[in-house]
């Protein structure tokens, strides 16, 4: 079986090293990792990590670290144009906090997708309280390929997305008891459409609410869109696993 974490950011925390976080990921059937980056110096490192086998890095800025783009575009878009990463991001809009503003958020996603249209590479979407002015910008350009990030809607806001042409990435909330709207989303969604992922550290899934998150536990969340989907584990993992090589190469 092979199963590839779409979304994480091991190192970031600094509580467990990199290496330590791959190998137990490579021994539950992890072999690949697209490790995204959501500044200048979390993109380099993202980069350095993919001597790790079966890592894959990109680069970008967090919604929420806009105010930095003047500074740390240059960097982002030099990283973004090695032949080593394999994709744009993470990006988007993030209306939950409310230390960025939205016109400077909106600037940064639109430089993101103009680069990803320049080197066609995807582009990796964070959307959190903010999918109207999302949607709103991806409709007022031209298409790009993508996936929404830890998906987080259910399926009006699947439609949309999948109707832009984007992929849905279901993390922990995945597996939450609460949560059944979005496993309403997730069994909606084309099968050739949906990916798993952890965005480690954060967002554990249910059995490990609380504590930290890491690459080995996309098992969980991969069992309950197998259970949502009416799959095999191992069929789930076969589908994931070509659907995250589709997108990202």
């Amino acid at each position: 079986m092979q199963v590839y974490d779409t979304h994480c950011h091991i190192g970031l925390d600094g509580k467990v090293a990199p290496e330590d976080d791959h190998s137990r990921a490579v021994a539950a059937s992890v072999g690949a990792l697209l490790v995204v980056g959501i500044d200048a110096p979390t993109s380099a490192a993202a980069k350095e990590l993919c001597r790790l086998p079966g890592v894959r890095w990109s680069a970008g800025l967090h919604p929420n670290d806009s105010t930095k783009f003047d500074d740390q575009w240059p960097t982002i878009d030099a990283l973004a144009r090695e032949s080593t990463c394999v994709a744009i991001g993470e990006t988007g809009l993030d209306c939950f906090r409310d230390r960025t503003p939205l016109d400077q958020q909106e600037r940064s996603l639109r430089a993101h997708l103009a680069l990803a249209r320049e080197l066609d590479k995807p582009v990796i979407f964070h959307c959190r309280d903010a999918f109207e002015p999302l949607f709103r910008v991806l409709e007022s350009e031209q298409r790009v390929r993508g996936v929404m990030h830890c998906f987080s809607g259910g399926i009006p806001e699947a439609d949309k997305a999948l109707a832009l042409g984007l992929y849905l990435s279901f993390a922990g909330p995945l597996t939450y008891p609460k949560n059944q709207v979005l496993r309403d989303a997730c069994a909606h969604a084309p099968a050739n459409r949906v990916l798993v992922e952890t965005d480690a550290p954060f967002l554990p899934p249910q059995s490990r609410r609380g504590r930290r998150n890491e690459p080995a536990l996309v098992i969980e969340t991969l069992t309950k869109l197998a259970e949502v989907r009416n799959l095999s584990l191992e069929d789930a993992a076969a589908l994931t696993y070509a659907n995250a090589m589709t997108l990202f190469g």
